[in-house]
Formats: structure tokens, sequence, C-alpha cells
């Protein structure tokens, strides 16, 4: 049996580096925090972008998607300690402490500046990445505790997330699909997350779209990356990952199939100038 295999928490910790730009889109089952030690963390969510630096802590709320865009800063490569927070013992400790006052409601990431106490409970997590041995329960459900208490007196929403045990119900599809569509997420967890079957999501997308799922979000993902192009000056190497494409030679096929004409006749055009086929 490997390290990883005996270690239990091999799966709720990890140290993620890399001395290049790269990113992934994430949908959690779980709460998770992330401390970034160097470079910088974008966290793109439905309706607002975060920037994490180095000293940075965010909290990634479960079921909620979003895009995670590493890259180096101030010549360091990125570096993150990220720790899972299982629902099991978060539920656990609410059962014997009562939540804030419900706080307005609030959708995304939160995000801690530089503080000592996250600090230092990352610092004292490193050490169980080497185990070669099964953690003590007992153990896990003391630095769960203590992140959460250490949360809690640093934010007032932090309730509102952790405590958040629900489960996704039928949501309209219209509103979720047009607000999270550039998440380059498989059918599967975008029906879970609307409260469908994957059957019912695509019999109800047909419904509201009249158009297939995948032909639907590849429009949308393209129609968003024209603009960030055309409008927003940016370059197709720092928006692909952003609207919905794994990568960059696939976004520069299906844009130039659509559009007639590569990204890349876009950058550096003056605004408005229709570019050349």
């Amino acid at each position: 049996m490997t390290a990883k295999e005996q270690n239990c928490y091999a799966d709720l910790v990890a140290v993620c580096s890399g001395d290049q730009r790269y990113g992934d889109e994430k949908t959690f089952a779980d709460n998770v925090l992330v401390s970034v030690l160097a470079g910088e963390l974008k966290v793109v969510h439905a309706n607002r972008t975060h920037y994490c630096g180095a000293g940075d802590t965010v909290l990634l709320p479960r079921n909620q998607p979003a895009t995670l865009l590493k890259q180096p800063k101030d010549g360091r490569a990125y570096q993150a300690v990220l720790m899972k927070l299982p629902k099991a013992l978060v539920q656990a400790y609410y059962r014997q402490h009562t939540p804030a006052p419900a706080q307005p409601a609030l959708s995304g990431p939160l995000l801690f500046p530089k503080n000592p106490l996250l600090q230092s409970v990352f610092a004292s997590l490193l050490p169980y990445l080497e185990l070669e041995h099964r953690l003590p329960e007992n153990l896990l459900t003391v630095k769960i505790t203590e992140v959460i208490e250490i949360l809690r007196s640093l934010d007032p929403h932090s309730d509102g997330v952790l405590a958040d045990f629900s489960e996704p119900g039928k949501l309209n599809l219209v509103e979720f699909m047009e607000a999270n569509y550039m998440f380059n997420m498989p059918l599967a967890t975008f029906s879970y997350l609307t409260g469908r079957s994957l059957t019912t999501f695509k019999r109800d997308f047909k419904k509201a779209f009249q158009l297939s799922p995948q032909r639907w979000l590849t429009q949308r993902r393209l129609t968003l990356a024209h603009y960030q192009l055309a409008e927003k000056r940016r370059k197709p190497v720092d928006l692909y990952l952003e609207v919905g494409f794994e990568n960059l030679a696939h976004f520069s096929y299906a844009f130039k199939k659509q559009f007639g004409y590569p990204p890349t006749a876009l950058a550096g055009q003056p605004r408005h100038q229709p570019a050349a086929a």
C-alpha cells in the first residue's frame, strides 16, 4: 500500500505548484480552502472574479463551479496548499455550535487577506503530507475544528458557506446556464447542479434553447470570446481557459469555424474595425 493510500490526509491536504500559467474548472463536493504561498490564483466565478496573491486564502464553496487560473508572479512559481473540509466533519462541528445569525445571501468564494492565524494552521498541515501511516481521526477532527473556528472569527459570512449542507434543487435552467456556460464541466455536472437527471436536463435544455447543450455551449463561449477579443483587447492565450476551452488549439479551430477568421485576427486591431477573413 502506498503512502497516499495509507494517509487519510492525502485526499484532504495537497500542495499545488507550477511555473507556467495553467487552469481548470472545479466544482467541489466539499468546501475547499486554498492558501496561496507564491504566485497568483485567479478565481473566476459566475458573477465575480477574485485575485489571490501570496499570503491570501480563499474559501471555495461546495457545488459552485469556478475556473481556477494559476500563474507565476514576481518571479516566483505558483504554489498553494489546499485543504478540503469534509461535509460530514463540518456537520459534526455545527451540531455542537450554533451558526451566526443569517447574513445577506452570499454567492461565490470568500477571500481572506494575509492573516497569521491562517498562515499558522496551513504551516502545521504540511508535515502530514509526509506521513506513511493513517492519521488518527480525532486529530483530523481537531484540525477541521481549528480551521472552522479561525474562519468564523475572521468573517461572519463564513457560517453562510460552511453551514450550508443543502444539495442542489431544481433550478431555473435558463438562468443557471446563462450564468455558468463558461465553465467547462461535463453535462452530468450541469444536470446535477440544476437538480435534474441527465436525461431530464437534456430534454429541458432542448425545450428551452432549441439546441443541444453541446452546440449551445460552444456558441455562447465563442460569442463571449469574440467580445473579449474585440472589445476588451485581450489575447487568445489569456482567455481561452476562462471561456470554457481546454486548450488553445481547440479554441482557435472552433473560433475560426464559427467566425471565418482566427482569434489572432482580432488581436491588436483598433476597436470596431472588422477583422480580415
